[in-house]
């Protein structure tokens, strides 16, 4: 068998997604071709696992202070260009598409007429969850935006849906607390996050932002360039993160058993879902603005417990490899019963 999976690659998290999967895509024999789009190519870093890859323009979010700006966006949309990118696309070659929320790969399958899976933590807002607002158009845009035969949600929870657990990469590192607080806020002003931290000079800040070098902006707070390999290790060993609401980030996080303060990012659905969601488990402390009484109080918190999260990789790839015969429902429940989750509303999660 061969695929062809499409990442979505505004945000890391899609790509760490591919990078769980693809382990046990190969374990079941099925040779896998990855386009990426979303980002320039240059935007790109540690990509050696998905080898000759190819970039598409797509779509992404035009961005300012966290914030969503929904005309500049619609004006940096190239229609001609993302339709030119489709129709160039050649399928020919490959039996399935799998994508995650990436619409050249996914309009692609859709008009060449092969067939094709969508595997996304976007693809479970088609369903009714806590902090997504009611709106008639919101599963209409989803399956519009990057449409499948298939679908499979992704989030923390199964909601009585086509719904999978967190697709998270094994973590090879022992966890511990090494007293330092992880900062990830990419759409976010790295002057303005500095300037906030610098009088919280009781605690250790360690940034990950997108600079050529690292550097220590103060005695307290040091930045660091993005990195595949030492961002996990630093989340296996920090006291707690503050990052943006982004689902895969988050997932890491409370596999790791880390303590999240997060700001969603505004006039984005997925992220306030998320917020949502988050405060319902008690796994997040939600911060609408970067607010210094909140910080202070998620300081002294005390530590998260971690979260076990069923791995869904090696079920998707046998359901993929044996040519998606199984309703795709029956495939989200077997995973979380297989962990003992009661597939429905908000059961908690087993923690350690």
């Amino acid at each position: 068998m061969r695929i062809l999976y499409g990442v979505q690659a505004t945000g890391n998290g899609h790509i760490t997604r591919a990078r769980a999967m693809l382990p046990a895509l190969r374990a079941q024999g099925i040779h896998v071709d990855f386009v990426f789009s979303g980002r320039e190519r240059h935007h790109y870093f540690d990509m050696e696992a998905f080898g000759r890859y190819r970039c598409f323009q797509g779509f992404t979010y035009n961005m300012h202070k966290g914030r969503v700006r929904w005309p500049q966006t619609l004006a940096d949309a190239r229609p001609g260009a993302f339709i030119g990118d489709v129709c160039r696309l050649d399928l020919r070659r490959y039996d399935w598409v799998l994508t995650d929320f990436e619409p050249v790969s996914a309009w692609a399958a859709k008009l060449q007429g092969v067939p094709s899976v969508g595997l996304a933590h976007q693809y479970a807002l088609r369903y009714p969850l806590p902090g997504t607002p009611a709106l008639p158009l919101l599963r209409w845009s989803i399956s519009a935006f990057a449409p499948a035969q298939y679908y499979l949600g992704v989030h923390w929870q199964p909601f009585d849906a086509p719904v999978l657990p967190p697709l998270i990469q094994a973590g090879n590192t022992t966890l511990s607390d090494d007293g330092f607080i992880l900062v990830y806020l990419p759409f976010e002003s790295l002057t303005f996050v500095c300037r906030w931290l610098k009088p919280f000079t009781r605690h250790r800040f360690r940034i990950y932002a997108a600079t050529p070098y690292a550097f220590d902006e103060a005695a307290h707070i040091e930045v660091r360039p993005l990195s595949r390999q030492a961002f996990p290790l630093d989340l296996a060993h920090c006291s707690g993160i503050i990052c943006n609401t982004g689902f895969g980030l988050c997932s890491e996080a409370m596999a790791a058993g880390k303590k999240i303060l997060t700001r969603p990012l505004q006039n984005q659905i997925e992220q306030q879902s998320n917020a949502t969601v988050l405060q319902q488990m008690g796994r997040a402390t939600v911060m609408t603005d970067f607010d210094d009484e909140v910080l202070t109080q998620w300081l002294a918190q005390a530590a998260a417990t971690q979260t076990l999260f069923p791995d869904p990789a090696p079920a998707v790839a046998q359901w993929l490899a044996g040519g998606c015969r199984t309703p795709v429902q029956q495939v989200a429940d077997s995973v979380w019963q297989h962990a003992g989750t009661a597939a429905q509303g908000l059961e908690p999660f087993k923690a350690v």
